[in-house]
């Protein structure tokens, strides 16, 4: 995807958001569609919230050990302050952000901003987490990702906490997590 012009001749921003389960390449996803517009000579800026540290402190890094340089930031107010003169600009792990986030990623689109997002749409409960459900509903292009079943090799789309922990916010990797298909959260839920 790259920039358009409106009738008004401006550049036209949109938001993407890249969702799914753990495991799916989510984050992957993100890293790839930023690779291909800093190949295409774009200003691309990412950013991470801090709570995410499993990895690397200031990178993005998937699973697959994959990685871009990022600006980890408290709160989704300090991505409009640093957003300014970048072309892409790139959120991971979106889930952990407050409430403003969507307000946020629409200013951007609307100065002509390609936003992408990437982040879990259900917790370990398998309900909506953080900004995630109203990022979908504004985003232009909404693409859903899967992992695959932990225990039966099929499509998986719930992230299944392991540990006996509450709360909805637990960042953790394959030793608190697992994926898992629909029969497969059922069984382990019983």
């Amino acid at each position: 995807m790259f920039y358009e012009k409106s009738n008004t001749g401006k550049r036209s921003g949109w938001i993407e958001v890249i969702c799914g389960s753990m495991f799916s390449g989510k984050t992957e996803e993100l890293i790839r569609r930023l690779r291909r517009a800093q190949i295409a000579r774009q200003r691309v800026e990412i950013f991470k919230p801090v709570i995410d540290n499993r990895y690397d402190q200031e990178k993005v890094v998937s699973h697959d050990d994959t990685s871009i340089h990022s600006t980890p930031v408290q709160t989704s107010a300090q991505i409009l302050l640093y957003a300014n003169d970048f072309d892409v600009v790139g959120i991971d792990e979106a889930q952990f952000f407050d409430s403003e986030l969507t307000n946020i990623c629409n200013k951007l689109a609307d100065m002509g901003t390609r936003v992408i997002v990437a982040g879990l749409d259900m917790d370990y409960l398998r309900k909506p987490f953080g900004p995630i459900p109203s990022l979908l509903a504004s985003a232009e292009y909404v693409d859903k990702v899967h992992a695959i079943c932990m225990r039966c090799g099929n499509l998986a789309q719930y992230s299944h906490r392991t540990v006996d922990k509450d709360g909805q916010v637990m960042v953790g990797e394959l030793e608190s997590y697992e994926p898992l298909c629909r029969q497969c959260y059922q069984d382990a839920m019983k």
